[in-house]
């Protein structure tokens, strides 16, 4: 007799397996991530079929198998339809997927993960459609971006948008002054002071010394040499250069960015009537969000060690757009 057990899930992923059945995916509260059979769910009167698809919630019986367990019963108590009613949306929703899938944890619970992605896929799919909003493919890219570096958080990976990585000052973005800069590295963990930075540079002692080769090793050009004397022996300490830059942000980028860590995302129109007055946004906001979201997915991409394939399709709709 087989072994069973319940779980509560969203599915993030399905694929065809055999003639009939399908190799489901599954984030769960108490199992953490699952990949189970659905068996029979691509016949064509199938209970499984539509309980299989893409960000359906259900409540799960499943059977314990040699090498993959299989679902028996599934109830659904939630699924998403608007988020495959416009391709923005789905196209989103899927990029989420792909970081819950990047760092979701396997037979361990993962409530905070489970409620943190429900959560956010409900906010995406109750935004109005671009169609009837002039503003709606900003409004997706910052709802986006939002999920992710919420994603990041909960990875314990969040990038550092209100202190300075090398200082540790507080970032305060001058709205007054449209030449305000800071930079973003994504190798630091975040935003930079470019004061601070280019001061590191300009203190590196021998910006020009070319390559040379000891065995099995070779000590690049503009690292900073200390000399340590240890007795009679002096000995050469390598450190590394100033992290790179690899995005520079204005004030208005910045306040946005850092807006992200907040629970709840600001109404658009707010904060650009209220915090960012002096600034045309309203003109280029599309473009913020565009640029913002990919700082976050470099960002993303770096510390998981792996691409958003997703990504692509975000970039085409923007590009259109």
């Amino acid at each position: 007799m087989s072994q069973t057990y319940k779980a509560t899930g969203i599915n993030l992923k399905s694929i065809p397996l055999g003639e009939a059945d399908r190799l489901v995916t599954i984030l769960t509260r108490e199992l953490g991530l699952i990949r189970v059979v659905a068996p029979g769910a691509r016949k064509q009167k199938s209970k499984l079929g539509g309980r299989s698809g893409l960000f359906v919630v259900n409540q799960l019986l499943l059977a314990k198998g040699r090498s993959l367990d299989k679902i028996i019963q599934a109830e659904t108590t939630e699924s998403y339809p608007g988020l495959s009613q416009e391709l923005s949306k789905l196209a989103a929703s899927q990029y989420l997927a792909e970081l819950v899938l990047c760092h979701a944890l396997s037979e361990q619970p993962q409530e905070e993960l489970y409620e943190l992605l429900n959560e956010h896929l409900r906010r995406l799919e109750q935004l109005p459609k671009i169609t009837a909003n002039p503003s709606g493919l900003s409004l997706v890219l910052a709802h986006l971006s939002h999920g992710v570096f919420h994603l990041l958080a909960l990875a314990g990976i969040a990038p550092q948008v209100q202190l300075c990585c090398i200082t540790q000052h507080t970032l305060s973005p001058d709205l007054t002054d449209p030449n305000w800069r800071v930079g973003f590295s994504v190798e630091a963990g975040g935003t930079i002071s470019l004061v601070s930075h280019e001061s590191n540079m300009k203190d590196l002692p021998n910006p020009t010394i070319p390559n040379r080769t000891i065995p099995n090793r070779t000590i690049p050009n503009k690292v900073e040499r200390l000399t340590q004397t240890t007795g009679n022996t002096d000995t050469d300490v390598i450190l590394p250069p100033p992290p790179r830059v690899n995005h520079k942000l204005n004030a208005l980028e910045l306040t946005l960015l850092q807006q992200l860590a907040a629970a709840e995302l600001p109404q658009l129109t707010t904060l650009l009537k209220e915090q960012l007055g002096g600034w045309k946004a309203a003109e280029s906001i599309d473009s913020l969000w565009v640029k913002l979201e990919r700082i976050l997915r470099d960002y993303a991409q770096y510390h998981f060690g792996r691409s958003i394939r997703s990504a692509a399709l975000v970039d085409a709709l923007s590009s259109v757009n």
